[in-house]
């Protein structure tokens, strides 16, 4: 693992990410900072930072699928989500580990194979069966206790990049990536 800025990766998380061939995110607080933006006619916005998508791009041109699953139901998560190519896209959904579950056995990957990055009480379950479980910078301290790692940064300014990163980082796959941008 010579991408030099995640040197600092704990060997235990560097081989869970080395696994992982599915990474899936919550949205709010994770993809964005968590607050909620309405406008005077009712409709929601979201704001999405455009290092986050160019890692989650990043993960699937280098074989790793990328998912969401959140409790909320967005028409702005639609869209990014399509923007970005995702096509495993679960809004609605109040039993994350369910949801998860039945990603796992649609796509025939083990829990191990699997990471879940959260930021707050709703995603635990989901977090707890995966091989690596990531909370954000600005997670809940419930939440930051039970991942295997934490992001520097928080959701919504890089945190999604920073997982991304260090996943291919993990995979050996980071200098390639960077490289094709050379």
């Amino acid at each position: 693992m010579a991408y030099t800025h995640y040197t600092e990766i704990p060997a235990d998380v560097a081989e869970r990410a080395a696994r992982v061939r599915l990474v899936v995110f919550d949205v709010d607080g994770t993809l964005t900072d968590g607050r909620l933006w309405y406008g005077e006619d009712g409709r929601e916005t979201k704001v999405f930072h455009v290092h986050d998508g160019l890692g989650l791009k990043a993960l699937q041109r280098n074989g790793v699928k990328v998912g969401i699953i959140t409790a909320r139901i967005s028409h702005p998560v639609s869209l990014r989500a399509e923007e970005l190519g995702i096509a495993h896209v679960y809004q609605g959904q109040k039993d994350k580990r369910a949801c998860l579950t039945g990603l796992l056995d649609a796509l025939r990957l083990a829990p191990e194979e699997a990471a879940f990055v959260g930021d707050d009480l709703p995603d635990l379950p989901a977090m707890g069966i995966v091989g690596l479980a990531v909370a954000t910078a600005n997670a809940h301290p419930w939440v930051a206790e039970r991942a295997h790692w934490r992001t520097r940064l928080i959701g919504g300014y890089g945190a999604a990049r920073e997982v991304a990163d260090m996943i291919l980082a993990a995979q050996g796959k980071a200098e390639a990536e960077r490289d094709r941008w050379l």
